[in-house]
């Protein structure tokens, strides 16, 4: 027999669920209680260092001018770091170097990344070896891989016996010292560095699309091309969204690499946007102006991110 809810059971019922709500809000509290410290701590960490970039990016103040950063405001100038950011050619030009960086390397990176991943999907002998192998860039230091290419596109390095030896002629180019070919140079490292963390993403999102789709759509006849356009792909769209976010980002930022081959040069040939700011920090000491241009630049890398994120639930959603 089904036991019937009584009158007389009804108020132990609701006493119980008022008890179990009440641990429940108990629980809660003491749970924000316990981690309060660890997250003020972490909105001080973040929060801190932005307030107090803001704050001396409407300054002109130095470490050269003898008063810590705490009394800018004695050298109070608005918003005219920032107008002059607007007007700065040097900086524009910086700026347009490392999206052209970015506008190459980025696909460039991806494209090769996508053809691995996609080899690497079928068994073959000596896979394990060569899977290990194509990591091993990616765990090179930057400034080690720098000093490595550095050395390879010396004039009298290997890359130019290579061309000597493939084309009969004696090759001397010098790589580094040309404007044109350093920011060549730069970007073939940065590919060479780079395209292993494509491969090793892009690798992850082919194994997570499902087989048996797959398998149904050769059984139906469907092409290589057909398969990897109409399932494959827009299985992986947010892991792709993924790594081109990553590395637009990481490639913004090259720095380590680009400083050892070239330091920016010849002239500003190859200065991007970190080699600019780290000469107008460390050189020039202006760092009220180097201030402004970080919190442009971190707001304008935030958008972007912004827009990916978007994008990417909005694939969810649909």
């Amino acid at each position: 027999m089904t036991s019937l809810a009584t009158p007389e059971k009804m108020p132990m019922a609701d006493a119980a669920l008022k008890d179990g709500a009440a641990a429940a809000d108990d629980g809660r509290r003491l749970g924000f209680a316990l981690t309060m410290p660890a997250q003020v701590l972490v909105l001080f960490i973040a929060v801190f260092p932005l307030l107090m970039q803001l704050y001396i990016s409407l300054t002109d103040w130095s470490p050269l001018d003898g008063i810590g950063w705490w009394q800018a405001y004695e050298l109070w100038n608005g918003f005219a770091n920032y107008t002059d950011l607007m007007a700065d050619t040097r900086f524009w030009s910086a700026l347009g170097r490392t999206a052209l960086v970015m506008l190459i390397c980025v696909p460039a990176e991806f494209l090769l990344g996508l053809g691995l991943a996609i080899l690497f999907m079928d068994d073959f002998v000596g896979k394990r070896v060569f899977y290990s192998i194509m990591l091993v860039p990616m765990m090179v230091v930057p400034a080690v891989a720098g000093y490595m290419f550095f050395m390879l596109f010396q004039s009298g390095g290997p890359v130019n016996d290579i061309l000597s030896g493939v084309t009969g002629m004696n090759v001397s180019i010098a790589w580094l010292s040309d404007p044109t070919t350093a920011l060549i140079a730069v970007m073939i490292a940065d590919i060479w560095q780079w395209t292993p963390l494509m491969f090793l993403i892009l690798l992850a999102g082919l194994v997570g699309v499902p087989e048996d789709q797959v398998r149904a759509a050769t059984l139906l006849g469907a092409s290589w091309w057909q398969r990897f356009r109409t399932i494959v792909l827009p299985k992986m769209k947010t892991i792709i969204i993924i790594a081109l976010a990553i590395r637009v980002i990481e490639n913004f930022k090259i720095f380590d690499t680009l400083y050892i081959m070239t330091g920016g040069g010849p002239g500003v040939a190859t200065e991007t946007i970190s080699v600019y700011i780290y000469k107008v920090t460390q050189q020039d000491l202006i760092w009220g102006y180097v201030a402004a241009i970080a919190l442009v630049i971190l707001i304008s890398l935030s958008i972007l991110v912004s827009l990916a994120i978007s994008r990417m639930n909005k694939k969810k959603e649909a």
